[in-house]
């Protein structure tokens, strides 16, 4: 099996439990609590390199892996939809999945809410000011609510590039730079 057909077997997987786990919550109301849980379970995936390991490594038992699921979504205090859902994944020896179903639960609670997250690198840190005008120009340019993920890469020298969706804008000094190049060795 190829790499690309693992990633989308892996998806796949993720997908049919998001589903299931989004049109339960929906249904009952609870889409405030599970992104809150989802984002939750995020920020403990990346956090922990023994959680990570739990979900990936061979070397724990089914038993061992639901117990410590169950578990960790007690201490959590997970919803009961949630936790029974990633008990169903270890019994099934499925949890190796759960970061492509917190980013598929994380992608339709938005879409339902009518949000996208635009991913934001400029060469310095934005100001309140500078976010909240960027937040208001991509929402007027999208008709949807916009969520900021952003981050400083210094070699950008100055200037920003935003992916919100397929799109990609970059005003990145670095870019111009580079484009500039290209257009002198043309001429050169």
């Amino acid at each position: 099996m190829t790499v690309a057909n693992s990633v989308s077997m892996s998806q796949s997987i993720a997908g049919r439990y998001a589903q299931a786990v989004f049109e339960i919550t929906k249904d009952d109301g609870g889409l405030d609590a599970l992104a809150q849980q989802t984002a939750d379970l995020d920020a403990a995936l990346n956090d922990s390199a023994e959680l990570r390991d739990l979900i990936s490594s061979p070397i724990y038992s089914r038993d061992q892996q639901v117990r410590a699921i169950v578990a960790i979504a007690d201490k959590m205090g997970l919803s009961v939809v949630l936790k029974n859902t990633l008990q169903l994944m270890a019994t099934n020896r499925r949890l190796f999945v759960l970061p492509q179903l917190i980013h598929a639960l994380t992608q339709m609670i938005a879409e339902h809410r009518g949000e996208m997250t635009a991913d934001v690198t400029s060469a310095v840190a934005l100001d309140d000011a500078q976010l909240e005008r960027l937040k208001t120009t991509l929402a007027e340019k999208t008709g949807k609510k916009v969520k900021l993920n952003t981050r400083v890469d210094e070699t950008l020298i100055g200037g920003m590039i935003v992916k919100l969706g397929s799109k990609m804008i970059d005003s990145s000094v670095r870019s111009k730079l580079a484009s500039l190049q290209n257009v002198m060795k043309e001429v050169g």
